[in-house]
């Protein structure tokens, strides 16, 4: 990622980052992270110590802030694989 980047949140600790880059990268937006090498050993925040920032190609900054606004109110859903059309739900095997 060579372009201009934007922070767009900052996570307490590794598993908190990843979860949001996990978040922000299926939908479809590029994450980088930069933070305090505590949060490698530690696995925690203190006082700012082991924070994670995660940033964004700056183009998508308003789309990836206001993704995380709305997973923190509680308003973002992800669709329903049965009401995708057919070519695109995932095949199922076994006993359903």
């Amino acid at each position: 990622m060579d372009q201009q980047l934007r922070r767009v949140f900052v996570a307490n600790g590794e598993v908190h980052a990843q979860q949001i880059r996990a978040f922000l990268e299926a939908a479809g937006v590029a994450t980088v992270e930069r933070g305090e090498s505590l949060r490698n050993t530690h696995g925690l925040t203190l006082d700012g110590l082991g924070a994670v920032e995660i940033f964004v190609p700056a183009e998508h900054a308003d789309e990836a802030r206001a993704l995380l606004s709305s997973a923190d109110a509680g308003r973002f859903r992800v669709d329903n694989v049965d009401d995708a059309p057919a070519a695109d739900r995932p095949e199922r095997t076994g006993g359903d």
